[in-house]
């Protein structure tokens, strides 16, 4: 039996050992954030970087930071968010007040919080949200809670990287390195703003998916082949942006090499151990006058031009969700993987089931 103030929650003590569903307090809603029951989250990459230990945090821990839901319970200091809003949340939030958040760049605020990494994430019936008025985006109506919450990390961080970073323009070559959550998402992305797109991977079943997104071309890195020969042979020149969507030194070096004169890299995969500091083609770079960028993430001001093609059906998260499990799926789910499945697609976890 639950008691009074008690929710649902998947947590883990140990890195490395599978979350398992738990009853624990519920959180408290501070003077200027609010509390969301979350009705979807999705599975992510991160979550299983955090499990494992790559991005220590404190324990216990609950994972998750890709979730929508409605609000359950408001701050007296917010203004902007009312009670039974249909919402979601970028997985970084900002504190709101700085000179970074000011400029409506809180993804990146230095005092950034991190549902799962930094305080309690979604993988629970209730999440605290800080800085409501700063973080919380609502919801159109038409836009579900499942396609909400496979926006989360992975669509919106592919969004800013291809629309906002990277500046992609109609007719522009983007090339993908990498077809896993957050290639595909560009891959969609792209096409939707009416680039042509070339997709990257070691997978032909990846490549296969890129293809069902309207990529044009794909090229399957196996040995022996120059990925950026066969890019620029496709494309006339070379990319116009060219995103690196896994993170290792191979991609990355592959993503600079393939683009144009005035190219640009754009860097979402992570880069960790030694890779965190790797050499790059410096020379290329100067020659060809190329832009190195990087893009971590969305801030909540930029959500509301991605889910107008939401709503439009111009970008459509539903074809991105390879399957939706209950709450008590979801720590099996993180640890599967370990050993991901290629070409799955993203696993969203439905709290109402």
């Amino acid at each position: 039996m639950r008691h009074a103030g008690a929710m649902r929650a998947v947590m883990f003590d140990t890195y490395g050992v599978t979350p398992v569903l738990t009853d624990v307090p519920e959180p408290e809603c501070d003077d200027e954030g609010v509390i969301v029951r979350v009705h979807a989250t999705g599975v992510c990459r991160s979550d299983w970087h955090g499990w494992m230990g790559h991005d220590p945090s404190f324990l216990p821990m609950v994972p998750g930071h890709e979730y929508a839901g409605v609000v359950s319970a408001v701050g007296r200091s917010v203004s902007r968010i009312a009670l039974g809003d249909r919402v979601t949340v970028p997985f970084a939030c900002g504190c709101g007040y700085c000179e970074i958040c000011v400029a409506g760049n809180m993804h990146v605020c230095r005092s950034q919080l991190q549902p799962g990494f930094t305080s309690w994430g979604s993988f629970a019936d209730f999440v605290a949200v800080p800085f409501a008025d700063t973080n919380i985006v609502v919801l159109p109506d038409d836009v579900s809670f499942i396609d909400a919450a496979s926006l989360g990390c992975r669509l919106a961080t592919a969004y800013r990287a291809v629309a906002k970073r990277g500046r992609i323009a109609p007719g522009d070559w983007l090339a993908v390195h990498g077809c896993g959550g957050v290639g595909l998402s560009a891959v969609h992305i792209a096409v939707a703003l009416g680039a042509r797109v070339v997709a990257v991977d070691v997978s032909a079943v990846a490549l296969e998916a890129a293809r069902d997104l309207g990529a044009e071309v794909v090229v399957l890195a196996a040995d022996g082949v120059y990925v950026a020969d066969a890019i620029a042979e496709a494309t006339g020149g070379g990319a116009h942006v060219s995103i690196d969507a896994f993170g290792s030194i191979a991609t990355m070096r592959a993503s600079i090499e393939c683009l144009r004169v005035l190219g640009r890299h754009v860097q979402i995969g992570l880069m960790l151990g030694e890779a965190a500091d790797s050499a790059v083609p410096i020379g290329r770079v100067i020659a060809r006058e190329l832009e190195l960028l990087g893009s971590h993430g969305m801030p909540a001001t930029d959500y509301p031009e991605l889910l107008a093609l939401v709503a439009s059906g111009a970008i459509q998260p539903s074809t991105l969700v390879g399957r939706v499990i209950p709450l008590e799926a979801a720590g099996e789910a993180v640890a599967a993987m370990s050993t991901p499945a290629i070409g799955a697609g993203m696993t969203v976890v439905d709290l109402t089931l």
